[in-house]
Order: C-alpha cells, then sequence, then structure tokens
C-alpha cells in the first residue's frame, strides 16, 4: 500500500484534524468521512506535472515528429487498403494515441525486460512503427487482416505471430487483468530466486472505455496491496468508447481518478496541452472544465470558436480568438504532446512502493481530419478519402504528391533504411536493449521425472481415494524432483483444503512478499498455514478470474521470461470454462502451457450442492479450444500416465504450445493396479479395461466407470449376459485423431474385432460421447446428465439421470434386443 509520508507541517495538520473533528461532532463520523474520501480520492481537473515543472525532454523532439508522422500515415494506409478489400480495420484508436506509444518506443519500453500489453485496436500503428525500423516489409503491411495469405493478423495475436506478439489484448478487460497478475508474477520468480526481474517493468495501454470491462478493475487492490512499483496502467482518455462517450453525463477522468485512488495506485494525470497554461491560471475555468459532463466536452472539441467561447468561457476573459479557441479546445490534449507523454511517465515511474496509472486524455481520431476527430461513428470509420489524405499529408508535413494520391490506394511511406529518422529509431531501441514487441523462445528441456512419483499410482490402493486426492499426492511427489520440482506453480483460488492441499503447506508454503506478520490461529496443528516471501503456492482468494490470470503469466513464463514454469491450477469444474472461458481461450492463444485441473468434476458428484455447482458440460466447453487436450481418467493411474504426457510434450526436446485439461471427482473409490500395456491407450483416449464376453460394449470416462462396472456385474449375475467395458480417458482427443487420421483412426483399431452394440456412459451431457458417434459402425447409445444439476444423493440424482447402474444394465439389455 501506499506509504504515508513525513508531516512537513505538524500544526497545520493539527489544525485541520481540530476541523474535522469539529464537523465530527456537528454532522457526525459518517459526514466527516465523506469529506475525508472526497479529499483522497478527487484533485483538480489539471495536470499532475505542470508545464513548469517537467523535465528536459531527452531526444530530438524534431525527429521523433517525424516518425510519428511516417507512423499515423502507414497506419492509416494499411487500414483503408485493407477496406478497399472489405476487411475493415480501425483507424481512430492508434491515431489518438500516438504518442503514447512513440514516446514508450524512443523512451521507455525496455526489450528482453518489459512486458507491453498493446491496446488491441491500436495494432496498426505498432505494425507501422515495426515498418519504419525495418522489422516489417510493405508486402507484409499489404496483407494486414490477410492471414490465409501470410499477412499481419488484425489484433495482437501471439498465436498468429509467435515472434512479435507477447500478449492478446483485443478480448477487452483481459488485458489489464492479466497485466496486474503478470507484474505480481514477475515478482514471485524474484523472490523464489528463480530470475531477477528487478528491471522488468508491465506497461498496459488500456481505452477509458474498456475500463466498463469488471475484469479492468477486477485486481486493483491486489496490485496496491502487493506493492507492485513494477506496474504502469496508461489509460488513454479520449472519452469516447466504440460508439458513443465514455461518459456522457459525469467524468470518466475523476471517475477513474478515484477507483485508482481508492485501491490504493498513484494517479498521474496528463490532461492538457501547453496551449492551455495561460487559461488554466482562471481557478473558475478550472473548476467548470472540472463539472462539464464529458459528452458536452466532446461536443466542444468538434465545435466553433464562437460556440465555445459562449458555451465554456462564458463570463470569464480569454485573451484569444475564437480560432484560437477552437484549435485549443479541439485539440491541445497532453495526450498529443511528447513533451507532456514523457513527463507523466517519468513521473510514474518515480513511484515505487505501488503501481501507477497514467490517465492520458486526447481526441480520438487525432490528425485524420474534422470529419473523423471526435465524432461518435470515428470508430466505424475504416478509411480515408484522397482528399482526407492530402489534408493529412498537409497536417503531417509529409512528402507526398497529390499523383500519388490519384489512384485507388495510397502509397506507403518510408523515408529509407539510411534516413535520419530510422538510424534515430534504430538506435533508441538498441539502447533500450532491442525490439517490441516482441516474443523470444530460448527452449529449455526440462528434464523428465523419475519412475516412484508415479509408480504409487501405478500400483493401486485398496483403501478409497478420489482422482483429486491422487493427483495433489502425485504433484507433491513431483515438486521433490531435484531440477523441475521448483517449477511447479500449484494455484487455487480458494478451499484448498477441499482438494487436500494443505499438505503442501508446510514444505511448499503459501506465497505472499509481505511474509508472515501473524501467528496462525492453526499454528499446533502439523499443517497450519504458512506464507513466505518464497513460497511456492499461489492462493488467490476467491477470484477465478484471477487465478487464470496467475495462471497464463506462470504458463507462458517460458517465453516471456526464458524460464519454464510448470503451473497447476485446481478449481471447481463448474467454476472453470464456463466462468473463465474468454481467459482460457487467451491462453491458448498465448502460447501457455500446463495443467487445469477441473476437481470435483461432473453433474452427480457434488453432493447436496445442486444447480450451481453441477458441471456436466465442462468437457463439452474445453472440447472446443485447439489447443486444449482435454481428459477424464477414471483411475489414479490414469492420473499418472496423463500427468506424464503433458510433461514430455509440454516441456520436453520437441515442446508443443498446449494445454491439459483434467477433470477430477471428489468420490473416494478403490483404485486399481495399472493393467500392462494400457499407456498408449489411456494417452489416445480409450482401452478395454474389463473383458467379459463381447456381447455389448459399456465406454465409460471418469466416474462413471464405476456405474459400468456393477452394471456389467448385474448383467453377468442376472441375465448371464457378458458386456466388455472400456475407459475413455478423452472423448475429444479420439475425435480430433479421427477427423485428421490418414489411415483408420485408433477408435475403429481399439474395437476391431469387436461386435455388438456400443453404449457410452459418462457424468457429462450425452453431447460429450457423441463426439465419437461418426466412427461407430454399430448401433449406438448414449447416456448422460443433460439439463441441469440438483440437489440429492449421488444414487438418487443418478437414477434421475438415468445413468445409475441399473439404467445403464436397462439400456445394455434394450441395445442387445434391438
Amino acid at each position: 500500500m501506499v506509504r504515508m509520508q513525513r508531516d512537513l507541517d505538524p500544526q497545520e495538520t493539527a489544525e485541520w484534524l481540530e476541523s474535522l473533528e469539529a464537523v465530527r461532532r456537528a454532522a457526525g463520523p459518517d459526514r466527516a468521512e465523506y469529506l475525508l474520501r472526497r479529499l483522497a480520492t478527487s484533485t483538480r481537473y489539471v495536470n499532475t506535472v505542470p508545464t513548469a515543472e517537467e523535465p528536459a525532454y531527452p531526444g530530438d523532439i524534431e525527429l521523433e515528429e517525424r516518425i510519428a508522422a511516417y507512423d499515423r500515415w502507414n497506419a492509416a494506409v494499411m487500414v483503408s487498403r485493407g477496406s478497399k478489400l472489405g476487411l475493415g480495420g480501425h483507424l481512430a484508436t492508434y491515431a489518438s494515441a500516438a504518442w503514447l506509444y512513440e514516446v514508450g518506443f524512443n523512451h521507455f519500453f525496455h526489450g528482453s525486460a518489459d512486458q507491453v500489453y498493446f491496446q488491441g485496436h491500436a495494432s496498426p500503428g505498432v505494425y507501422a512503427r515495426a515498418f519504419l525500423e525495418g522489422r516489417l516489409s510493405e508486402a507484409q503491411l499489404d496483407l494486414f487482416r490477410r492471414e490465409t495469405e501470410g499477412g499481419l493478423p488484425s489484433y495482437p495475436h501471439p498465436r498468429a505471430m509467435p515472434g512479435f506478439w507477447q500478449f492478446p489484448t483485443v478480448s477487452m478487460g483481459l488485458g489489464p487483468l492479466n497485466a496486474v497478475y503478470q507484474a505480481r508474477f514477475n515478482r514471485y520468480l524474484h523472490n523464489r530466486g528463480i530470475k531477477d526481474t528487478s528491471r522488468s517493468h508491465v506497461w498496459a495501454f488500456l481505452g477509458d472505455g474498456e475500463m466498463d470491462e469488471p475484469e479492468s478493475t477486477a485486481a486493483l487492490t491486489l496490485a496496491a496491496r502487493e506493492g507492485l512499483g513494477n506496474l504502469t496502467f496508461v489509460i488513454n482518455c479520449n472519452l469516447q468508447r466504440l460508439d458513443g462517450p465514455v461518459r456522457g453525463n459525469t467524468r470518466i477522468v475523476q471517475e477513474l481518478e478515484s477507483v485508482f485512488k481508492g485501491a490504493g495506485w498513484h494517479v498521474v494525470k496528463a490532461l492538457w496541452g501547453q496551449e492551455w497554461d495561460g487559461l488554466l491560471g482562471s481557478d473558475e475555468l478550472v473548476a467548470r472544465l472540472g463539472e462539464i459532463p464529458d459528452g458536452q466536452f466532446q461536443t466542444f472539441a468538434a465545435s466553433t470558436g464562437g460556440y465555445i467561447r459562449e458555451r465554456l468561457f462564458g463570463g470569464l476573459a480569454v485573451p484569444h480568438s475564437d480560432e484560437d479557441l477552437r484549435r485549443i479546445v479541439g485539440g491541445s490534449r497532453a495526450g498529443h504532446e511528447p513533451r507532456k507523454v514523457y513527463a507523466a511517465y517519468r513521473r510514474a515511474l518515480e513511484h515505487t512502493d505501488a503501481p501507477t496509472v497514467v490517465l492520458v486524455q486526447t481526441v480520438k481520431g487525432w490528425t485524420l481530419g474534422a470529419g473523423v476527430e471526435a465524432r461518435n461513428a470515428n470508430h466505424q470509420m475504416k478509411k480515408l478519402t484522397q482528399d482526407e489524405f492530402k489534408v493529412m499529408r498537409d497536417r503531417l508535413g509529409l512528402p507526398v504528391s497529390d499523383r500519388a494520391l490519384s489512384g485507388d490506394l495510397p502509397p506507403y511511406l518510408h523515408p529509407g533504411p539510411g534516413s535520419p529518422e530510422a538510424r534515430y529509431a534504430a538506435e533508441r531501441r538498441r539502447a533500450l536493449g532491442g525490439p517490441i514487441p516482441a516474443r523470444t523462445v530460448s527452449h529449455h528441456v526440462l528434464p523428465q521425472p523419475g519412475e516412484r512419483p508415479f509408480t504409487a499410482l501405478a500400483k493401486g490402493s485398496a483403501q478409497p481415494i478420489a482422482t483429486t486426492m491422487a493427483f495433489v499426492r502425485l504433484v507433491k511427489d513431483l515438486m521433490k524432483e531435484p531440477e523441475s520440482g521448483r517449477r511447479w506453480v500449484p494455484i487455487v483460488p480458494d478451499e484448498a483444503r477441499t482438494f487436500g492441499m494443505e499438505s503442501l503447506f508446510p514444505t511448499a508454503k503459501i506465497y505472499s512478499p509481505l511474509g508472515q506478520r501473524y501467528e496462525a490461529v492453526d499454528r499446533e496443528l502439523l499443517l497450519s498455514y504458512k506464507e513466505a516471501v518464497d513460497g511456492q503456492i499461489l492462493i488467490e482468494g476467491i477470484t477465478e478470474a484471477g487465478s487464470m490470470a496467475s495462471f497464463t503469466a506462470a504458463a507462458s513464463s517460458y517465453a516471456t521470461h526464458g524460464e519454464p514454469m510448470i503451473p497447476f491450477y485446481i478449481f471447481y469444474s463448474m467454476f472453470g470454462w464456463q466462468r473463465t472461458g474468454d481467459q482460457m481461450w487467451a491462453l491458448a492463444d498465448q502460447l501457455g502451457r500446463g495443467f487445469l485441473i477441473g476437481a470435483t468434476a461432473g453433474r452427480t458428484t457434488m453432493t447436496g450442492e445442486g444447480l450451481q455447482h453441477a458441471d456436466g458440460h465442462s468437457q463439452l466447453l474445453a472440447s472446443a479450444n485447439p489447443a486444449c487436450l482435454a481428459y477424464d481418467p477414471a483411475f489414479a493411474y490414469e492420473v499418472g500416465v496423463i500427468v506424464r504426457d503433458g510433461l514430455a510434450r509440454m516441456y520436453g526436446p520437441a515442446a508443443e504450445d498446449v494445454f491439459y485439461y483434467l477433470t477430477l471427482y471428489n468420490e473416494p473409490m478403490p483404485q486399481p493396479a495399472m493393467p500392462d500395456g494400457v499407456e498408449e491407450g489411456i494417452v489416445k483416449g480409450i482401452y478395454r479395461y474389463s473383458a467379459g464376453g463381447g456381447a455389448a460394449h459399456l465406454l465409460a470416462s471418469g466416474t462413471a466407470i464405476h456405474w459400468a462396472l456393477e452394471a456389467q456385474r448385474l448383467l453377468q449375475d442376472e441375465y448371464g449376459l457378458g458386456v466388455d467395458v472400456w475407459s475413455v480417458t478423452s472423448w475429444s482427443e479420439l475425435r480430433r485423431e479421427a477427423m485428421t487420421a490418414t489411415g483408420v483412426p485408433y477408435l475403429r483399431q481399439a474395437l476391431a474385432g469387436t461386435e455388438g452394440p456400443v453404449i457410452a456412459v459418462s457424468d457429462w451431457m450425452r453431447a460429450v460421447p457423441d463426439q465419437i458417434r461418426p466412427w461407430i459402425d454399430r448401433p449406438w447409445t448414449s447416456l448422460g446428465t443433460d439439463g441441469f444439476g440438483l440437489s440429492g444423493t449421488r444414487e438418487a440424482v443418478r437414477e434421475h439421470f438415468g445413468v445409475d447402474p441399473r439404467s445403464i444394465a436397462d439400456a445394455v439389455l434394450k441395445a442387445v434386443e434391438d
């Protein structure tokens, strides 16, 4: 949290405290608290760094202005040329934010050290800068949004450009959330002694409209609580969202200032350009600016000087002509002046005890002409006309002839690789450590664990053990491995004890940058709660979104930091894909690797919990993610085989950009020993677990295999009917392999030589096993738990859904009879 400064005037402090005490006595404590909150979260509507206090600008500002002009032009040309083909794109966002990025590229973003979350809609400007630096060709720019032809993706997509983008950000709200947890993970790596990240800084560039997303502000208190001075948010306050004002009737800057200050962040405001200096000496004008709704101020930005004089400055002496007022109010914003932006960034980096947000005011569509600037529809404007390009050319002072603009496609501009602009840009990036954005993977193969951690699971156990517990025991042993053990990152939102993870507390400890400043209430217990600065476990509190953000940071550490980590995030399966599926998609885009563990899985295993806890569909949701390998193991030894396969595929010599999803159960069952020769079937998705005669074939996954085995016994004992029981560890992997197989799919190979109908059963909706129906060339029946969950005993709920052993046996009898 923000540290208290030394009292520079104790006498004045005493006088203010006396006044507040008088308010408390006269009007009550609520009134005094209200006044304190107003003072703590609101300041004057002016720049935090006044012009007189701005530091000297360290660069060649004329050269930087020419570079920015080229980048503005090429960004607009790229989108306009693509729009001729109906591809779309965004002009206005980068136009408003150009200097926010250019100052960063020239003076702040450290290559190979910093992480920068670029605002998704500003990607054309980032491509334009890379073009000027010689990192992208004109041909690549001309294929913007034409990925099938080898072109550039529309937004920051690491999977589409794995050597360029680091973070996907255009699913708005996820960028700020992930940035907080990335900064936190940087500290985690440092405190655990895995990597020195003391020089790393995380920058997140956001739009003021994006801050409406709940994820955008979900982790602000975490960042302040842990003192993440290595984190800076830059919010482009152009007062417009995608289709209209962000706050038509209030003021977004003041709202955000209150939110961030209240959360414990430093706030730096960069609102007004230098031409406002002669006006802001008027306290009356400053007060008016702090009261004018943003919708009205947006109107001022697109109005005549006479309108502005009457409606904004009425009654005030203003030493400017109407044309001056139109220019100043219409466009003099701190975000369009490199000196103002530099001063704000420098002030932000001076704060090292807490995170900082820089609120920068701009005009959306700046330099794109009067038909675009500050217009509600400018987010939907995808191209400029020839005349608009001519106006832009003249405004930016670029060497483009009228003839060059007479054709259908405006030209790209580059000053030449040996030009002062190109040399300056290259020199600045060299001085700052290399290009940004850039994604570099220095492959670090992790040694595969020995046999011992998996042996216990392979032996089985007569004592009932839930597969969730089996997984936790396995990981506890794997965390003892000499090289890879310290790279495991256990992540849990809450209820670690529910998943049997308290056994990790004494040895791995719970990460806290503050250590443990209290005596735990359960300190006398062997498995007491223990926090430590170098703790290994991330217990995030009740936030699945925050847990996924931590998982994403750890899962991509092999690229962001060159340090492969092995995260596993364990959660109630119902609160995974359903709640944070967008983050899991972003995880895939960021090429993350690790294990997602959907514990307490299935529609019928959570006795008494009912609708909100009963997950019967996450396996189907997971199957839609191309990077996810989803498994539903039935036995402890299957868990061991799958985890071992995951470690080899994600961290071995031929590391793949995939992640694993395992659904595990809280139902303790005796665990059998692993049969011989089943490893391949476990990994590929199916093997015969119990041969019983082959009159029919029961395919079951997860906890449902126990119902299938009981049904097998009933059929044999009561009807003399022998059926086989197959363990299906992954319905979705069987489907994927069958869809891409050039020969006979593995599913058909496994069932080759068998006859009789197939009955599939699981604790999931029937659409999960139905994924493999096209490759079953015989009568097919699927049983599942379609519909909403409900409270009750396991037996009663399974009977309700028709997946209990008796219902399964009846389905087999009907299938055989038919």
